[in-house]
């Protein structure tokens, strides 16, 4: 009788905490736009975060931001192509998609 009452107490608190964690990992990905932001500052904002930049030619790559400097970008991590990497001028930058929730 007691392990009735007590199986759905722990999931409904392990459900709430999974949910917490989420919010509080969407929380840390906000990004602040201001007046000045340049697609460099965007970047280094999202280093080790993962992103889409779209490019000049509407190709979309997906991947890590692993270091930005001032002309490229590189991306590790790329998806769909195991084992490459990713180095994108960033004057060919169009937009850059950063999951938010």
């Amino acid at each position: 009788m007691k392990m009735r009452r007590i199986v759905p107490a722990v999931m409904l608190t392990v459900g709430l905490m999974v949910m917490s964690a989420t919010i509080v990992s969407a929380e840390e990905t906000k990004f602040d736009l201001k007046p000045a932001t340049t697609m460099k500052i965007l970047l280094t904002d999202a280093v080790g975060k993962r992103v889409v930049v779209r490019l000049d030619s509407s190709e979309e790559i997906e991947g890590t931001v692993s270091v930005v400097g001032e002309h490229l970008v590189h991306l590790s991590k790329l998806s769909k192509r195991d084992f490459f990497d990713a180095f994108v001028g960033i004057d060919r930058i169009s937009a850059v998609i950063i999951r938010a929730r």
